[in-house]
């Protein structure tokens, strides 16, 4: 999650879901609390009357951000716990919906990535917080902002106090 000092427009606010992250290649995530309010056939006529068109559609990252990265997953009997089907196709959710009824898909239009070292220095900064895992978390991607306020004041007082803070402190 971003540290509420953290003033860069891609990532305010934002909670950032790491898929992938090794020494070499760097890192590799999808922003979870910035939905565009649109299903999957109201961006792309192509989807319309297909099983999946009604597939939210959330803000991924800056990278790439005409890509769609398609991404599901089924929560297991630990709350931190799930599978993860990560950049998989159409037939492929089509296939994991009818197989589990549980399965839950979103498509994210770009994704957030760091060069290798890069997310490191930047937690050295403290300009990120790190949390685990929640299932609550993916419940309520919808909320925005409101979920952000509510993961880090949960975190500290102080934090707490930061992100209820006003976006322009002298509108207070």
């Amino acid at each position: 999650m971003s540290h509420p000092n953290l003033k860069d427009p891609n990532f305010s606010k934002s909670v950032v879901f790491l898929s992938v992250h090794s020494e070499d290649g760097g890192t590799v995530g999808v922003i979870l609390n910035r939905p565009l309010n649109q299903t999957l056939d109201q961006l792309d006529e192509q989807f319309k009357d297909k099983s999946y068109g009604s597939i939210p559609v959330f803000e991924g990252g800056p990278v790439e951000p005409e890509k769609v990265i398609v991404a599901a997953w089924e929560w297991l009997k630990n709350p931190s716990s799930f599978k993860l089907y990560f950049g998989i196709d159409m037939e492929k959710v089509k296939s994991l919906q009818s197989e589990n009824d549980k399965i839950q898909v979103a498509c994210f239009l770009g994704h957030s990535g760091w060069s290798p070292g890069q997310l490191e220095d930047e937690l050295e900064e403290e300009a990120w917080l790190v949390s685990s895992l929640d299932h609550k978390l993916f419940v309520e991607m919808n909320r925005k902002k409101a979920t952000w306020r509510k993961l880090v004041g949960g975190m500290s007082e102080e934090l707490r106090l930061l992100a209820e803070a006003p976006d322009n402190p002298s509108m207070n």
